[in-house]
């Protein structure tokens, strides 16, 4: 089991090759998941729409998390953290490849729809 968020990266994130989602803890409405990202973006014209909430924090790197209806991208940086809300659509811009981008993302609600 993983127990360092900054430690044993799955290969393909360790390559570079894929962002890499992994499920750290699952309950009734509620995941929490250690997602690594090098460099990865949401592809054009994408936008994430769930039906579940989002609570994302940044741990590692950094990120530009764009929000459906906000004129300007959130620059993430380390310790920064938002709340996406059900049905909200959203995007990731960039993500720094060096270091990783680590992401501890927390869903809760009706979580049948996490890769939406």
């Amino acid at each position: 089991m993983l127990t360092n968020l900054l430690q044993a990266f799955p290969a393909a994130a360790q390559a570079g090759s894929a962002e890499t989602f992994e499920q750290l803890f699952s309950a009734p409405n509620l995941l929490i998941e250690r997602i690594v990202s090098t460099g990865q973006a949401s592809p054009p014209d994408f936008w994430y729409c769930q039906t579940q909430g989002e609570w994302v924090l940044i741990v590692q790197g950094e990120a530009g998390l764009q929000l459906e209806g906000e004129l300007q991208e959130r620059h993430l940086r380390v310790g920064d953290f938002v709340a996406i809300p059900p049905g909200c659509r959203h995007r990731v811009n960039w993500t720094s490849a060096e270091p990783p981008t680590v992401w501890l993302a927390v869903h809760y609600g009706d979580i049948a729809d996490t890769a939406a």
